[in-house]
């Protein structure tokens, strides 16, 4: 582990040009530039907001807003969006920099670390966006926001093991990278982003209870919703499984790095 730290400290530079590049380049030919970034997600919700506000508004007790609906989805969809991107984006990840992995020597956890980092700006940016419509539709900011921070470590630690993990796979059998978009299509389906827990049936709560996404999200909603601190018991069993997992994407990197890259 201290020669990881030391390796992306030494290469600290080449980290954040790397993630500067992959800003810039999303402003380049495009005259929106990076407001895709938070057009996108910002239109699911809207789809979303139009097609289910109106069944589900009256489900989320506790809010009196009458944008609630609109309001529990941008929440939710702040915590998953960083989720899936940093897990989308490292299942290809090494398959993708074949090429610069076969020429270049260089410490090759610098190329998820540059994941993490770029969807962690994505995130903020969609943030910031998110707080303005919070403010217009009524939603003030408050201090339980700060809890915030240690969520998203949770989420980034958590989606970064999985990314790992799946990526490495990827690379020696790349079915993987063919199925796991499905599988998040359908984890996103039972993870209350878009719908809340009270309309879950009895039999099926004990799998959306076992679902690590699950605390998570609903922190979000509890925060930035409901004003209120989130249960950290639920909270803190998601973590040790994020770090379970971030440990054994780590290994098996380290492991199969010189395999990865003869396979590519």
């Amino acid at each position: 582990m201290l020669g990881i730290l030391s390796s992306l400290w030494q290469y600290r530079g080449f980290v954040v040009s790397s993630i500067r590049n992959d800003l810039i380049a999303r402003f380049v030919r495009s005259r929106l530039g990076g407001l895709w970034m938070i057009i996108n997600p910002l239109a699911q919700v809207a789809i979303y907001a139009l097609i289910l506000s109106n069944v589900l508004a009256a489900k989320l007790p506790g809010i009196e807003s009458k944008y609630a609906y609109a309001l529990y989805l941008m929440a939710g969809m702040l915590a998953w969006s960083l989720f899936a991107e940093i897990i989308g984006r490292c299942l290809t990840l090494f398959i993708d920099q074949g090429n610069l992995m076969k020429k270049m020597r260089f410490p090759r956890i610098t190329l998820p670390v540059i994941v993490v980092g770029s969807s962690l700006l994505n995130n903020l940016l969609l943030f910031i966006a998110m707080l303005v419509v919070f403010a217009v539709l009524g939603q003030t900011p408050n201090f339980q926001m700060f809890w915030l921070i240690l969520l998203t470590l949770a989420v980034v630690a958590l989606a970064a093991g999985i990314g790992l993990i799946l990526g490495v796979l990827n690379v020696f059998v790349r079915d993987i990278g063919q199925v796991i978009p499905i599988l998040l299509q359908v984890w996103f389906w039972f993870t209350p982003v878009v719908y809340p827990v009270s309309i879950i049936p009895e039999e099926l709560k004990g799998t959306v209870g076992a679902n690590p996404m699950y605390p998570i999200v609903t922190a979000y909603h509890d925060i930035l919703v409901y004003g209120k601190a989130p249960d950290l018991q639920q909270v803190l069993i998601t973590v040790a499984l994020a770090i379970g997992l971030m440990l054994i994407g780590l290994f098996m990197f380290r492991r199969s790095t010189p395999e990865m890259v003869d396979a590519l």
